[in-house]
């Protein structure tokens, strides 16, 4: 075969291989409903909110695990020594430098439990060391301490560990709450994307019908222009306007392709679905009270459980002021067994009791006032914070109000652009009738097709604001006014299914 042969047989089949790559596209159609489904469970939005969860979790569980007791191992092993040390002579004075070379091994294993109540640590341990003396003297000693308690436990001190029981679990909680928020996050969104789609949609079909019947109804005129019924500057305007519209035509495409491009990626589909978008038409006939709304907002959403969260925090940080203010004590005890011996078995043969008892005490005399300060400094913070957490809360209350009526209000909006849709397209019937008789001027029937286009996107820009209210109001809540369920999440299920 020739070379320009190939040329032709490879031009021929790339119609027939583009052809087959867009038919192997799956076809996904989905509801607002199906997406808003879709959305929420693959997307890269609702992995994120997955992840963002998983953290405060890990966090949570490490919280958790400082109040469970831990086993530690210690161990020291092969330190090796070899030095000259300094010895004075406690009679005459004089130093002399004398050769240390030993090897220490030492290993001791623990159980170590915090005290939440008291914030104070008890220990529980075993030990055994191990001498190599290679020099003045060749001598092999064990120190063993078979059992061992302690107990060290701060008086007067900040406990970290009382306060961390209030506000980690109010974390733990507020994290959960801002997943269910980020999940209904996504469906305001998807619902935004979605009419956006749909409004271009019906705008491709508008104009494509537009420019059907402004063809028709051209050919029309230019008949009555060549009887004379007919002056030309109508016809050119009708000209123009045919040009505008297949102009107008293009644009709504290519926005039509960017929009389902940015769509399809929100969702997490690839590149080989084609989505198609129902109209949807149905608004449920529900009213919600505001207060409902602002009652079950307390319950539930992280917004609430913050400021709760910051006049805890605010607390904490002036008892933590309080204590390192004032007078400090560490009372740490020791007792347990221990014994010496060349060999294992006398290091363990009757050991000898310890006991060991220590106050330690720090006491500010004079500060000039830093201590006293810092407390007075983090009082009025708690103060601040407390007045600011008040006026956000009746902000967000009045917000809640304001949208609630929002949406009350645009279900009576919906039903006056629905019968303005369908008035307009009646009108507009009713126009062109006429255009063809003769009875009215071409700048009657223009008026008339706007007026039909504007009503119908009307239409859909108030549907999608309903459901884009309605959205809002179930990410403030978090609660289904369709369904009266209260929304939640398998967290369970989320934690088990981690990838890492």
């Amino acid at each position: 075969m020739s070379k320009t042969a190939k040329v032709l047989l490879i031009a021929a089949l790339i119609p027939i291989f583009w052809v087959e790559a867009y038919a192997q596209k799956e076809r996904v159609t989905l509801t607002l409903q199906d997406a808003i489904s879709e959305a929420q469970d693959q997307s890269p939005a609702a992995m994120s909110a997955r992840l963002s969860f998983l953290q405060s979790y890990w966090q949570y569980r490490s919280y958790k695990a400082q109040f469970l007791p831990s086993l530690n191992l210690v161990a020291n092993l092969g330190n090796y020594n070899r030095s000259l040390m300094a010895l004075q002579d406690p009679q005459t004075g004089e130093i002399n430098y004398v050769t240390n070379d030993n090897l220490n091994n030492r290993l001791s294993l623990s159980v170590d439990q915090n005290i939440p109540l008291t914030g104070g640590t008890v220990s529980l341990f075993t030990s055994l060391h191990r001498l190599d003396q290679f020099s003045p003297k060749d001598i092999l000693t064990f120190n063993s301490q078979p059992i061992n308690i302690t107990l060290s436990q701060p008086l007067n001190a900040y406990n970290r560990l009382k306060w961390e029981k209030r506000t980690e679990p109010q974390k733990y909680e507020k994290a959960k709450r801002e997943y269910l928020e980020l999940v209904e996050g996504i469906g305001v969104t998807v619902a935004d994307l979605y009419f956006q789609i749909v409004s271009l949609q019906k705008t491709i079909d508008l104009k494509t019908k537009n420019i059907e019947n402004s063809e028709l109804l051209y050919a029309i005129a230019l008949e009555r222009f060549k009887l004379g019924t007919e002056n030309k500057n109508n016809l050119m305007q009708m000209e123009v306007r045919i040009l505008n519209q297949k102009l107008e035509l293009n644009d709504s495409r290519t926005n039509l392709e960017t929009m389902l491009l940015k769509f399809r990626s929100f969702l997490g589909y690839n590149d080989n679905v084609d989505l198609i978008l129902k109209d949807t038409d149905i608004v449920p006939s529900i009213s919600i009270d505001p207060e409902d709304v602002y009652q079950r907002a307390k319950e539930n959403s992280s917004y609430i459980m913050n400021q709760e969260i910051l006049i805890t925090e605010a607390q904490q940080d002036v008892a933590k002021n309080k204590a390192n203010s004032g007078i400090q004590a560490t009372l740490s005890a020791q007792f347990g067994l221990t014994q010496k011996g060349d060999n294992l078995s006398t290091a363990f043969r009757n050991p000898m009791d310890q006991e060991i008892v220590s106050l330690g005490l720090r006491m500010p005399i004079v500060d000039w006032g830093l201590g006293k300060g810092k407390v007075k400094m983090a009082r009025s913070r708690e103060e601040l914070v407390r007045s600011n957490a008040e006026q956000a809360v009746r902000d967000f209350k009045q917000d809640i109000y304001i949208k609630v009526a929002r949406f009350n209000n645009q279900r009576i909006q919906c039903e006056i652009s629905a019968k303005a849709d369908s008035l307009a397209g009646l009108r507009y019937e009713n126009a062109r009738e006429r255009f063809r008789n003769g009875t009215i001027t071409v700048t009657d029937l223009n008026n008339a097709q706007t007026e039909k286009d504007e009503a119908a996107l009307r239409y859909l820009k108030d549907l999608g604001n309903y459901w884009n209210y309605f959205y809002t109001i179930r990410k403030l809540a978090l609660y289904d006014y369709i369904t009266n369920k209260k929304l939640g999440a398998d967290y369970e299920k989320i934690i088990d299914n981690q990838k890492f």
